[in-house]
């Protein structure tokens, strides 16, 4: 059974620019949706991921921080991406990933954990692409 879930969210400024974000979740069996681990037995991880255009500016190139509420990290972008891989770990409250434009540009984001992702796009200026996602309340990941 596939679930699809979809959130947009847009902020367009008077300068013509713009940010978006949605997020997605992959097909999920019953196991996967208890957070049964028995299947392959490999570590979970996050997968983090920014594309697109973007010209260093004035204060140089993309401005990338991601991580988790307990490691945050810098990112860099070359030939037009940036990928980044960390373990899951289960007490995380949150991973999150935010690029910001030095100028100009068009990028997209994501942040993938165990087949679910959020992405984001920032266009123009200074803007932001800004992709979170959350655990539970406990810090678990279902």
């Amino acid at each position: 059974m596939a679930v699809v879930l979809g959130i947009a969210a847009t902020a367009v400024s008077g300068s013509g620019s713009k940010s978006t974000s949605t997020t997605t979740t992959g097909n999920q069996t019953a196991a996967d949706a208890k957070g049964d681990s028995k299947g392959s037995g490999a570590p979970k991880t996050v997968v983090f991921k920014v594309w697109g255009t973007a010209p260093a500016g004035a204060l140089g190139g993309l401005d990338i921080n991601y991580g988790s509420d307990s490691d945050t990290r810098k990112g860099v972008f070359k030939n037009g991406k940036f990928e980044a891989t960390l373990p899951l770990t289960k007490g995380a409250m949150y991973y999150t990933l935010n690029a910001q434009l030095q100028g100009s540009g068009d990028i997209n984001c994501s942040v993938t954990v165990d087949g679910q992702t959020k992405s984001g796009h920032a266009s123009g200026g200074y803007n932001i692409c800004d992709a979170q996602l959350s655990g539970d309340f406990t810090g678990g990941w279902q």
